[in-house]
């Protein structure tokens, strides 16, 4: 017969211990699930709120001139009609809008396409070499963005004038890239500097030559950061108003921002209904640019959050 060690209790007789949940265990997704939709809401409402001019804006260019000047609100175009866009296009009385928007077109790729171009370089200079007085251009960047371009009006435009180019695609071209310039440089030294250098000397190590190995495996990552960096080249060039309004004096060489200056007059009422419409003539290839980049512009901003 074999006895049991004294206080222990037998197997059959001892109780089974049961975990008890952690307190507060059942609580925490319901929480979780309360926030989310807390924040979505709030997310939501931020979103209708940036998104109500806009809607505004197309609503009013699609209402008779007689409804919008008139007591009652309209929330929506209920009596829709496209008179204030033919008002806006083909108005006798007031500067095309096909010259204008050609001119914009022009310069903003003009101003897209060359400081891509040079700030990529540069950046490439400031981050991959060591030279001297590479940290006085850095700081001349900085310095040259603190600068207004208003402050510079009268010097521009006696400079402009002084090379014959008043009222050219290529004078006004020049200004902006002055002015985009140093901000997109500054901003893609930012993206270069975040992709590591050893990417390229493993793919030289491999057998590419470093032209190669740049292009292939540097260039692709950088990609995105170019992208971002020239949707905001796109969005300064394309709504800048005061240099254009100096030097693009004649009403065939105005641009969109300019040619919108014309729908108010100091002697007549302003027509809102064409001033609407005008506005979303000239948002429109904005919206069309975003929706073609919008894909590589958040993947740029996210990388170039990040560095290494």
């Amino acid at each position: 017969m074999s006895l049991a060690p004294v206080g222990a209790v037998p197997a059959a007789v001892a109780p089974a211990v049961v975990p008890r949940p952690a307190v507060g265990t059942r609580r925490r997704p319901a929480r979780r699930t309360a926030a989310s939709v807390g924040w979505g809401v709030v997310a939501a409402l931020l979103a209708a709120a940036f998104a109500f001019p806009v809607y505004w804006m197309l609503n009013t260019s699609l209402l008779p001139t007689n409804l919008i000047s008139g007591p009652e609100l309209h929330l929506w175009p209920d009596r829709l009609t496209l008179r204030n866009y033919d008002t806006a296009i083909f108005h006798q009385e007031r500067s095309p809008f096909l010259p204008a928007l050609g001119t914009s077109l022009q310069v903003t790729f003009l101003v897209l396409v060359a400081s891509m171009v040079l700030a990529f370089a540069a950046s490439l200079a400031v981050t991959r070499f060591r030279f001297r007085g590479r940290k006085a251009f850095v700081l001349s960047i900085l310095v040259v963005q603190m600068v207004p371009g208003e402050a510079m009006m009268i010097s521009v435009f006696q400079l402009v004038d002084a090379w014959q180019l008043l009222n050219t695609v290529l004078a006004l071209g020049l200004v902006y890239l002055a002015g985009v310039l140093p901000f997109t440089v500054w901003t893609l030294r930012g993206f270069v500097d975040g992709v590591p250098v050893e990417l390229e000397e493993a793919a030289m190590i491999d057998g590419c030559s470093r032209p190669r190995a740049f292009w292939k495996v540097t260039f692709p990552l950088l990609a995105p950061g170019l992208v971002a960096t020239g949707v905001f080249a796109f969005l300064q060039a394309w709504n800048e108003f005061m240099m254009a309004l100096i030097i693009m004096t004649r009403p065939e060489s105005m641009t969109l921002p300019v040619w919108l200056r014309t729908f108010q007059q100091a002697t007549k009422a302003t027509d809102w209904g064409a001033l609407m419409a005008g506005s979303v003539l000239v948002a429109v290839p904005v919206v069309v640019f975003f929706l073609l980049v919008q894909g590589r512009m958040t993947g740029g901003l996210v990388s170039g959050a990040v560095k290494g």
